[in-house]
Order: C-alpha cells, then sequence, then structure tokens
C-alpha cells in the first residue's frame, strides 16, 4: 500500500468543501486531476473511498473511517510545521520554573495554563521546593524562573511582584495546655512540638525563621502535611493564611498571633537571574507574568490577631 501526502491533502479538501469540483477549485488543479488522484489512492488502498453510484460522491463507511484517520494525521503535520518554525526561529523548546512552598498554587498554575495554551510548543517543566530550595536552583541555574519570595535587596535578582501571602501560626484547639492570649511568649510554648517545613535547598545556609532551637520539631515535606500534622494535634507551626483560612474561619484551627507570637507576610515574586541572557520564550513568559493579576484570587482579609 502506498499513498501520498498530496493524495491525502486531496482528499481532506474534497470532503471538506463538499464535491470534487470545489475541492479541486481551493487546490488549484482541475477536475480531471482531483479525481485521478483519487482513483490512484483507492487503487493503493484496496477499497473504494467515495460512493458513486448517486449523484455527488458520498464516503463509504471504510471511507469515513480512512478520512478520519487522514485528518488527524494531517492535522499532526501542521502541529509538526508550526513545532519546525518555532525551533528555526530559536525559540527554547522547555523552561524550568520552580513553585515555592507557599506560592498560591492554583494561581501560579492558572498564569502557567495560559502561557502554555498561548505558546504550545514550549514545555514547561514545573519544579516545586521550600525555603530556600527554589532560590538555591535559580542561583544554580537549574532554573530559569522562581515563583517564591526572595530578598529584594539581593543585586543577584531580577522580580516582578506577584501577590502577598500573611503567614500566621496556628494551632488546633486543645493542643496548647493553655488559653491562647495575645501576650502569650514563645518561653511559654517551648516544651511543645513545633512543625517544621524541610529546607530543600543543599549547599545553601538553611533558613530557619520562626523555627524554636529548644522546642521538640516534627519536620515535613510540604505545607499540606503540616497543615494536616496540625489539625491532628501533633504540632503547632506556621502556615500560607491561603491553606488555613477556612479552618481558622470554622474554629477547627487557631491563630497563635499576638504582641510575641508573631507572623509575617511574604512577597512572592517571580523571580530569574539578573546578568543571564535569557531567551526568546524565557522573556515571553517574563512579559506573560504582567497580566498575571487576571488569574490571581481575592486577596482573604486578614488581620493580625483577628482568629
Amino acid at each position: 500500500m502506498n499513498f501520498t501526502f498530496q493524495q491525502m491533502l486531496t482528499l481532506e479538501a474534497v470532503v471538506s468543501q463538499g464535491s470534487i469540483l470545489a475541492g479541486a477549485k481551493i487546490l488549484n488543479k482541475t477536475h480531471p486531476s482531483v479525481i485521478t488522484a483519487l482513483k490512484k489512492m483507492e487503487d493503493a488502498l484496496g477499497f473504494a473511498i467515495f460512493d458513486r453510484s448517486g449523484y455527488r460522491c458520498v464516503l463509504t463507511e471504510q471511507g469515513k473511517a480512512f478520512h478520519k484517520s487522514v485528518k488527524r494525521i494531517l492535522g499532526e503535520m501542521q502541529e509538526l510545521k508550526h513545532q519546525a518554525a518555532s525551533l528555526r526561529g530559536g525559540e527554547e523548546p522547555e523552561l524550568n520554573i520552580m513553585v515555592g512552598d507557599i506560592t498560591p498554587l492554583p494561581s501560579a498554575l492558572a498564569v502557567l495554563r495560559g502561557f502554555s495554551e498561548t505558546y504550545s510548543y514550549t514545555r514547561l517543566n514545573l519544579f516545586f521546593g521550600n525555603l530556600f530550595g527554589p532560590n538555591e536552583s535559580l542561583l544554580d541555574g537549574t532554573v530559569d524562573l522562581i515563583i517564591h519570595h526572595i530578598d529584594k535587596a539581593d543585586a543577584r535578582y531580577e522580580y516582578r511582584d506577584f501577590c502577598s501571602v500573611p503567614i500566621v501560626p496556628v494551632a488546633a484547639p486543645g493542643f496548647f495546655q493553655m488559653p491562647i492570649r495575645p501576650d502569650l511568649r514563645y518561653t511559654e510554648i517551648t516544651d511543645y512540638t513545633q512543625c517544621i517545613i524541610r529546607d530543600t535547598a543543599t549547599h545553601s545556609e538553611k533558613l530557619t525563621r520562626f523555627v524554636l532551637n529548644d522546642s521538640p520539631h516534627l519536620t515535613v515535606g510540604d505545607q499540606y502535611t503540616k497543615k494536616e500534622v496540625i489539625l491532628q494535634r501533633m504540632a503547632w507551626g506556621h502556615m500560607p493564611l491561603f491553606l488555613v483560612q477556612e479552618e481558622l474561619n470554622d474554629g477547627r484551627l487557631l491563630s497563635v498571633e499576638g504582641e510575641y507570637v508573631r507572623g509575617i507576610n511574604r512577597e512572592i515574586v517571580i523571580a530569574r537571574v539578573a546578568a543571564n541572557k535569557h531567551g526568546s520564550m524565557a522573556q515571553r513568559l517574563w512579559q506573560f507574568f504582567d497580566g498575571a493579576g487576571d488569574f490571581l484570587p481575592p486577596r482573604p482579609a486578614y488581620l493580625p490577631g483577628k482568629y
């Protein structure tokens, strides 16, 4: 069996236009040449594509099944042409992006989904890291961009603001064997287990903000596990507000924040290495985040000590 790409184009033109004459016109070919091309295709296949018993040529059952496959192949060929043009133009075939542990994942993925739908020939490889892990990966050159918090005074970074995430200390009701007061001090809760996140950085100085060195620790690998540990009254800890807002509202968790036990607002940014030369697709992704506000949910209402 041997048939050509041009014959497949001819078949698609005839079917899509509704007649051999209309197909020949769109192909800029003569009516007899189209008939000849289709007859040669049928001879190569060994079955009739068209039923010619009536006034108009209609697809046979075998022809319908075959045309469906031809249509798919032609679509894939068109995709290959577009991809080849993209690669010929020097566009990167893939980008590496790392999302930090306190970044609102639905918001970040919504932006990245929008980029993927717009630039389908560049594959996005997603990685996830905690604490200084994303920063280390970016500075080491293993990822092109991070969605995380940085030291904005560090000249190594170029960044764009993404969102603000309040971090609040929380515990389940009954975990502390004392009332949670506005003037509660860290010295009063030193004996209670604190849940902390494992830093995914491997060779940089570990971040230890809010970690009580004299307390027993329960270490986990992600914020979702940390939340469940706290809900199960196994420990207390600091959590991104967007992950515990519902539990704070319905009383399954209580805020421990007060005059001495503090939370913090973390500014999440889109960051890349300032000194690097960035490819065309990396630059388009960078610019795509200009419209990131369209993908972000309303910021949850939060007042320190409210809960």
